[in-house]
């Protein structure tokens, strides 16, 4: 098979990367749900060295992925893993949780299970990352984020993009509290939550 590319990850890892290096400096393993091609994994790990970085996403995406993590050649980058947010068991516990692009391709309650799992696999002061357009107030931040919600439900009537208060509602209820919210290219948004280390999850 080709080697995937993206060059949508191209343009944003570096803005991303300024967002979240800083906040990443003490911190050690992390796990992206639906690393995609593995573009961002690879360069944020290059850049990162002090901390693991695993990827995971459904089987049809792992073998592309791999061919970026052997092509790295990284030792902090870990082989990816099968995960279905709706089916995975994960046994550890990760400091950081980053997803981009992801939410708005998964069903109501794909996103429901994106939230239950994270609930389970991170520790008590994880922080939580999550790239990608949003709704604010059930309204479109821009005329090519309708363009693209619209794009979205022909291919799936369950994908849509997500009104910011709901996820931020799903991430409370697992006891992340909002830290950051911050305008990125494109339209897109960097969400930072970060656990408040509550006892009962």
């Amino acid at each position: 098979m080709e080697k995937p590319f993206s060059p949508a990850c191209e343009r944003n890892q570096e803005p991303i990367f300024a967002a979240i290096s800083p906040i990443l400096k003490n911190v050690h393993d992390v796990l992206e749900i639906g690393s995609g091609t593995a573009q961002h994994a690879v360069y944020f790990a290059k850049h990162m060295p002090w901390l693991n970085w695993q990827c995971s996403d459904v089987q049809e995406n792992l073998a592309g992925i791999q061919m970026w993590v052997d092509d790295a050649n990284l030792s902090n980058l870990l082989a990816p893993i099968e995960l279905d947010v709706s089916t995975t068991s994960i046994k550890r516990q990760y400091d950081a949780i980053y997803s981009c692009n992801t939410l708005h391709i998964m069903s109501e309650q794909h996103v429901k299970d994106f939230f239950k799992l994270i609930s389970t696999i991170t520790t008590d002061h994880a922080d939580l990352f999550i790239y990608g357009p949003f709704n604010y107030q059930g309204q479109y931040t821009a005329d090519s984020n309708a363009e693209f919600d619209r794009w979205l439900k022909e291919r799936n009537p369950e994908s849509s993009i997500r009104d910011f208060e709901w996820i931020n509602e799903l991430a409370e209820h697992i006891g992340f509290i909002l830290v950051d919210d911050k305008t990125m290219p494109a339209n897109n948004r960097f969400l930072h939550w970060h656990h408040a280390g509550l006892p009962d999850r």
